[in-house]
């Protein structure tokens, strides 16, 4: 009985101890695949660690490299601020020298206005004065070519008068009598001015021609007249269109076939063709 239990445990003990051992050889099998796996993993550990300080080496540098930049930025940042604010205070100035230039400039730009008007007014002052100076100059112009007229008149009538005196005393000799000294009526001054005396009178030639040229400026003008036709200094010609009576021409020049006067009544201003008479 006792041999009996005892085989029964030997081969219970037998079939656990296979049991065991085949547990022993799997769970062996399982550290064995696991102790690979983690000398595996640890192999990757360790190069993923080596990648890591790889890294950090890396990012240690570049951090380096950009905190030096960012030194070098910052001292930029602060020599560009520096800048900027020279700069701003160079148009400060600048503002303030432009609102001073644009005060001149808008004063001065019164100024020439002002100065323009004023200049306006003389120039328009001197055009009157000019035009006044050039209506006088022709009003003496004139006046001097009549004055002319006259003093070449005056000078014929003296003549005229001291051949007469001649002839008086010459008839009045064989009755033993002479003419007497004719006192001018207006004392002497700058010129002599005798007192009129009779002059016989002349019968009038009835000249007739054309006017050949008109200088309205100087107030003159030609005609087709001259010595050859009997015209003489101080005579007067009456200037016709038509029926209608235009000016007077008292003549202050006589040449060959030619004369020369200054307009005189002046009604229209005569052209070259009219006709020009000393009788109407």
């Amino acid at each position: 009985m006792s041999s009996f239990i005892l085989c029964g445990i030997v081969v219970t003990y037998v079939g656990t101890a296979g049991n065991y051992k085949q547990k022993y050889d799997d769970l062996k099998a399982d550290r064995d695949s696991l102790s690979k796996k983690v000398r595996a993993f640890k192999k990757q550990v360790d190069e993923k660690t080596e990648q890591k300080k790889q890294l950090e080496d890396k990012l240690s540098g570049e951090m380096a490299a950009l905190q030096t930049q960012m030194g070098e930025l910052q001292g930029e940042l602060k020599n560009a601020e520096r800048e900027k604010a020279t700069l701003l205070q160079k148009v400060n100035s600048w503002a303030s020298i432009v609102e001073d230039f644009s005060e001149t400039n808008d004063k001065q730009g019164q100024l020439l206005k002002n100065t323009l008007e004023e200049l306006n007014k003389v120039q328009a002052e001197q055009i009157k004065q000019h035009k006044e100076l050039n209506e006088t100059t022709a009003a003496l112009v004139e006046k001097m070519a009549i004055i002319e007229t006259l003093e070449s008149e005056k000078r014929r009538l003296l003549e005229e008068k001291t051949e007469l005196q001649s002839r008086l005393n010459e008839f009045l000799q064989p009755f033993g009598k002479a003419s007497a000294v004719v006192v001018p009526v207006t004392p002497d001054r700058a010129v002599a001015r005798p007192a009129p005396m009779p002059i016989p009178a002349v019968k009038d030639i009835a000249l007739q021609g054309l006017v050949s040229a008109v200088d309205m400026r100087n107030s003159i003008a030609s005609i087709s007249l001259g010595k050859v036709d009997g015209v003489k200094e101080g005579m007067k010609f009456h200037v016709t269109r038509g029926d209608e009576f235009l000016c007077d021409i008292v003549i202050i020049d006589v040449d060959a076939e030619e004369s020369v006067g200054v307009l005189d009544l002046v009604q229209q201003q005569p052209r070259i063709g009219d006709n020009v008479s000393t009788s109407l």
